[in-house]
């Protein structure tokens, strides 16, 4: 039987109590003995509900606590660079949700970090790991499509955030937020962004206006390679969550993702129904774990992640470029920044 590893979880919110659950139903090779947030009823209650041994009010005492081995960090996204840095220093192995900051500043000081103290880093990117997206990569390679040259990814989210979280000093704005993910997806199909063109606005919540961010976007994309890409993201999928990947090929075309939640139609007089997915816990949740299984394996077996800090560098570059396309309403070059 392999042997557990002592993890710690640094951030107890919404994702992070996903992440506790996960770690403590379903992924066989972790052992959760800590939990750190910054608000202390929160990393108590998830201490108390998950039946975690340690409970912490900072990443400075958890990072510090010698029976763990790893720590993995589902914090703010404003908090993971100084969280990161601080692991880093203290020789913790790190699994980092995305994305991994909100500027590539912050992402290539934490990069130094874990260069300099030789510390393991994987980045989270759980997509990779949804059976549908991964079988969708295995057919790319096997030449099942022939030469990839169309990439096409959509993104909707049923409902709003809350308008606190979607200034963009929070969330880093709507594209860091939501369209990272088809980014690194497009990226792991297609190979490398080069340039990039925004548009997009406030369509749906005239309340969104206020904090400077947006809620609907669509990017227009070239990769080195010269194929061709886009990617729209929404916050007004009322009708329920909605995550979709197509690549078109010179010898076919892959079509990736699902909407309706479970395998029944309803046929009557009034119509052909059937239910959606409710939101990313229900869609990715295999997914999720799937990852969290891979970065203890990895650990345990001194492996190479497949999602790299590079990879997290890159894909908020591609972020960083596109938002700024869309303020300054031009094509930019990745490259530049």
């Amino acid at each position: 039987m392999r042997k557990k590893i002592n993890v710690g979880l640094i951030g107890a919110g919404r994702l992070g109590t996903m992440y506790a659950e996960f770690l403590t139903t379903r992924v066989a090779g972790a052992n959760l003995i800590a939990v750190a947030d910054i608000v202390p009823e929160r990393a108590t209650k998830c201490s108390e509900r998950f039946g975690i041994e340690k409970a912490y009010f900072s990443h400075q005492e958890i990072n510090s606590d010698k029976n763990l081995a790893a720590v993995i960090v589902t914090a703010t996204t404003a908090n993971h660079k100084e969280i990161v840095l601080d692991a880093a220093s203290k020789g913790k192995p790190v699994f980092c949700e995305k994305p991994m900051t909100l500027s590539l500043k912050d992402a290539r000081e934490m990069k130094d970090a874990i260069e300099k103290h030789g510390v393991f880093y994987q980045q989270g990117y759980m997509r990779r790991f949804d059976k549908g997206l991964a079988a969708a990569k295995k057919k790319i390679m096997d030449g099942v499509i022939g030469a990839p040259v169309v990439f096409r990814g959509s993104s909707r989210d049923p409902y709003l955030p809350t308008l606190e979280y979607l200034y963009p000093h929070n969330s880093g704005g709507q594209i860091l937020d939501m369209a990272i993910h088809d980014i690194d997806i497009a990226r792991w199909y297609m190979g490398e962004i080069a340039s990039v063109y925004s548009i997009g606005g406030v369509l749906a919540y005239p309340e969104v206006k206020d904090t400077g961010d947006t809620d609907n976007v669509i990017m227009s994309m070239k990769f080195d390679s010269g194929c061709l890409g886009e990617i729209d993201i929404s916050r007004n999928g009322i009708y329920g969550y909605d995550i979709r990947a197509e690549v078109l090929g010179t010898k076919g075309t892959l079509k990736i993702g699902y909407l309706r939640e479970t395998p029944i139609l309803v046929m009557t007089a009034q119509g052909v129904t059937h239910d959606v997915v409710p939101y990313f816990p229900e869609r990715f949740c295999d997914a999720y774990v799937a990852q969290l299984n891979d970065f203890l394996n990895n650990l345990q077996n001194d492996l190479k992640p497949m999602i790299t800090i590079e990879d997290g560098i890159a894909g908020l570059q591609v972020a960083v470029a596109a938002t700024a396309s869309l303020k300054e309403s031009r094509i930019v070059n990745v490259k530049d920044f």
